[in-house]
């Protein structure tokens, strides 16, 4: 393992698209849904042999501290960092680095999130090892593009520029542009082509290249990065942390940064990856049964096919339906189409307006 290498993990979700079994107080890096451990405790497992637990840090919402530190063991309670406010990817991102600048200044660190699913293993480790390696020895910004399997709306894409490089076995090419999540009709253009990756949010860089291009594109990053630098450790960091985040506004890395840089490389992600960003994910991860039925925990049914079911508390029993989600959980009762998957995110907001949110936490 590398002296210079460390991991910066992104643990601040709100747990909108999981609900009911996930709410802002359990969010879905906590669950065990697939794999048998939390999705946190995954992605820390991940990086063994590469990065020991002493150089990853986990970044996390205040509230969610403690239930942290029980999902990662392993890691120094010092390593764990609870934001006093959503300032979004890109504080947290300046954050980490300055954890990381204050621990190794000439540190490498790569930026993951705490809920992915990886298959592959092994390629997922050289892959990052790769750009690890890259990031220690160039000024570039890396992100890891994954090679789309179908023409997803859900996720952001990156057109890569023609041609590629070869590092430790992995290809890397220029990154031309970012892109949001696409309609059907350009999800499939994009796919087709062959020049697009999907958006993972997994990125690598060294803490001086990250600060350099903090100051050159956002500023106020920058003068974070350095500020929190010479607080980590001592016991007015918590108080730095606060004053430093409540003027700032709430934006994500790659509005921040990633669209603004020009020195950004894109490293050919080809293990398996989900961010699990709805329930019909999980039909990638769980055996279906004869009738095509993927279930966790208690369930009958009687002409029933296709359909995703989560029952954990109590028998669900379907008859003669296809293609839903139920879902029985913190005593609520979820049940939608797979195709309006996406909306449980709304749903969620019309009852937090509602206040009937605070009923099922």
């Amino acid at each position: 393992m590398n002296k210079h290498f460390f991991a910066v993990i992104l643990a601040g979700g709100k747990g909108e698209r999981f609900w009911p079994l996930s709410t802002s107080r359990m969010p879905k890096q906590f669950l065990s849904l697939i794999g048998g451990k939390p999705l946190l405790a995954q992605a820390i497992d991940r990086l063994e042999g590469l990065i020991p637990a002493s150089h990853i840090f986990v970044i996390t919402n205040k509230d969610l501290v403690s239930m942290t530190r029980k999902s990662a063991p392993a890691l120094p309670a010092r390593n764990i960092i609870g934001e006093p406010f959503g300032r979004d990817t890109a504080a947290a991102i300046a954050a980490g680095a300055a954890l990381v600048k204050h621990r190794d200044p000439d540190g490498v660190f790569c930026v993951l999130t705490a809920d992915h699913i990886m298959g592959n293993i092994a390629l997922f480790r050289r892959t990052l090892k790769a750009c690890l390696t890259r990031a220690r020895h160039e000024h570039v910004l890396i992100t890891i593009g994954i090679k789309p399997r179908d023409p997803n709306t859900g996720y952001g894409y990156i057109e890569a520029e023609p041609g590629s490089r070869t590092v430790g076995g992995i290809r890397f090419c220029r990154a031309r542009r970012f892109v949001e999540k696409p309609n059907l009709a350009k999800a499939r253009k994009y796919f087709d082509s062959g020049n697009y990756h999907w958006n993972s949010g997994m990125f690598v860089w060294s803490v001086s290249t990250l600060e350099r291009a903090f100051k050159k594109y956002r500023p106020v990053l920058w003068n974070l990065v350095q500020t929190l630098a010479r607080s980590a450790g001592r016991a007015g960091f918590d108080r730095a942390l606060r004053n430093g985040y409540k003027p700032l506004e709430k934006i994500s890395i790659d509005f921040a940064l990633m669209e603004k840089a020009d020195n950004i490389v894109m490293a050919r992600g080809e293990f398996r990856w989900d961010d699990v960003g709805s329930w019909t994910a999980i039909e990638d991860h769980i055996p279906r049964n004869a009738e095509g039925n993927v279930l966790v925990g208690s369930c009958e049914s009687v002409h029933a096919h296709d359909n995703i079911v989560l029952s954990n508390d109590r028998l669900t029993a379907l008859v003669g339906v296809h293609d839903l989600i139920v879902v029985q959980a913190m005593g609520v009762t979820l049940i939608c189409p797979k195709d309006h998957a996406q909306e449980v995110k709304k749903l969620v907001e019309k009852l937090k307006a509602s206040g009937r949110y605070t009923e099922v936490l």
